[in-house]
């Protein structure tokens, strides 16, 4: 594509918006919560977005490689908007939540189709430079979103910091679409894509898991264990074969990327509501600590495209999965009443940082071992791990604090502090893993494939053997 500077600009300015979303809605949520008397569905705000971006992940995915990624990107992009719309409006917190699962299945949808997008418009040795680019998009909303969020809350009202994004998206997609649609594909491989139910059932168990949290009866449990069986059943059919046993190559990859948003995500939402919550602190003074993980987010995002490239990517990633640990030990530590905000402050732009660092590794790895053709497929793997696991830990977390958060405030925060921990730690051994294995390795299986008898996507020329790539 000759045209690549603009195409960059559009997708940079997008990114910059939906920046500002996901930035404000976290500095928005503890009054929103409040306002709608829905604190114990505070997790599933956030988790359930993620859940339904599973099934628009995985639907992109196939959609991309076969139609290119303008029409995944035009819908996407109307979904993300009615959504918003939908929370803006909210009545109650359940038609919130409602609107939240609609912007979740835009965005996925969105997500997908940019990861295509790069790999179809540039050239391999671009990759980490333009993913930094898109990562840079969020500086601005990291200075500015979390005060900006916190006056329009103050002064104006929480629900306009839903509809404004919806103004503002509308002519961001218009810059984009031009570019994006002459994105061309080469000629379509028979694809069949047959992990749509596996991540409707993923996404149906994520919900029993938020659904089992709102009780504290046996019908809990009962809730927690199925949902928890149906993903353990559904997750393996919509991932690469290895990821859950952090097989070498792709596999660990599609694994860390999922432990690190698992990780982050988790201290993330919760830190806002402890601070307003528990400290007192006006809804612009608690952004100021998402300002400083997003900023720095985007300067780890810049050090690893500049700089960086002097260690090996395992290596990178090892850095950022420690740091990620220890901005979720500076939120452990503000449990205690006696530290001050600074302690958090500093931590979580050490966690950001290790953001920064860790995920355009991530994207540009995934793009390196991804086999001509299979791009969109494995950019939406990538996609998928981070949002079921991410998911996942919300839940399980969520149900914790939801459980313990009236009459043990501080247990309920330790609980979902020390559930993001364990994600954090993990990652660090498994960012070892993520180099592709040498030759014989691993009993010489074939880690980018989705065992044949769960069906998967089906590609096949004609001369050529059949593969089952994975979606990412």
């Amino acid at each position: 594509m000759q045209n690549r500077r603009a195409l960059t600009v559009g997708m940079v300015t997008l990114v910059t918006f939906v920046a500002f979303e996901a930035v404000a809605v976290t500095a928005a949520m503890p009054t929103v919560a409040r306002a709608l008397d829905g604190v114990p569905l505070y997790g599933f705000a956030f988790g359930g977005p993620l859940a339904t971006s599973l099934i628009a992940m995985v639907l992109a995915g196939s959609w991309s490689d076969r139609r290119g990624p303008a029409q995944p990107t035009a819908i996407g992009v109307a979904l993300f908007c009615l959504g918003l719309l939908i929370a803006g409006l909210a009545p109650d917190m359940w038609t919130f939540v409602a609107g939240r699962l609609v912007q979740g299945f835009g965005g996925g949808l969105v997500t997908v189709a940019l990861y295509v997008v790069v790999g179809r418009a540039y050239p391999n040795e671009q990759h980490p430079r333009v993913f930094s680019a898109l990562a840079a998009a969020w500086v601005l909303p990291a200075v500015v979103g979390p005060a900006v969020a916190g006056l329009i809350v103050e002064h104006i009202g929480w629900r306009w910091v839903f509809l404004l994004v919806v103004i503002a998206s509308v002519p961001a997609m218009l810059l984009i679409w031009p570019q994006v649609r002459t994105v061309t594909v080469p000629p379509a491989e028979r694809t069949v894509n047959r992990r749509v139910p596996w991540a409707v059932g993923a996404a149906l168990s994520l919900g029993l898991l938020y659904f089992g949290g709102q009780h504290v009866d046996l019908a809990a449990l009962v809730y927690l264990a199925a949902g928890l069986v149906g993903v353990v059943v559904c997750a393996p059919r919509l991932l690469p074969r290895g990821t859950l046993a952090a097989r070498r190559g792709l596999p660990s990859v599609v694994l860390l990327r999922g432990l690190a948003g698992a990780a982050f995500v988790q201290t993330d939402v919760f830190i806002p509501l402890m601070l307003t919550r528990e400290r007192g602190l006006s809804p612009s003074l608690a952004g100021l600590t998402l300002t400083a993980g997003a900023l720095f987010w985007s300067a780890g995002s810049w050090v690893q495209a500049r700089q960086a490239q002097r260690l090996t990517p395992a290596t990178r990633l090892r850095i950022g999965l420690a740091a990620i640990a220890v901005g979720v030990l500076s939120a452990v530590a503000l449990v205690v009443t006696t530290a001050p905000v600074a302690v958090v402050l500093v931590g979580w732009a050490v966690g950001g940082f290790g953001m920064g660092l860790a995920y355009p590794t991530m994207s540009a790895l995934v793009l390196s071992l991804s086999k001509p053709g299979t791009q969109g497929a494995n950019s939406s793997a990538l996609q998928v791990g981070d949002a079921l696991l991410t998911t996942t830990v919300l839940a399980v977390g969520g149900s914790l604090f939801a459980a313990l958060v009236d009459g043990h405030g501080p247990a309920a925060y330790l609980a979902a502090y020390g559930i993001a921990l364990v994600p954090a730690l993990l990652g660090v051994w498994v960012a070892g893993r993520t180099a592709q294995p040498k030759v014989g390795e691993e009993e010489g299986e074939d880690t980018h494939r989705i065992p044949e008898e769960v069906g998967g996507v089906e590609r096949h020329a004609e001369g050529q053997p059949r593969e089952n790539a994975v979606r990412g």
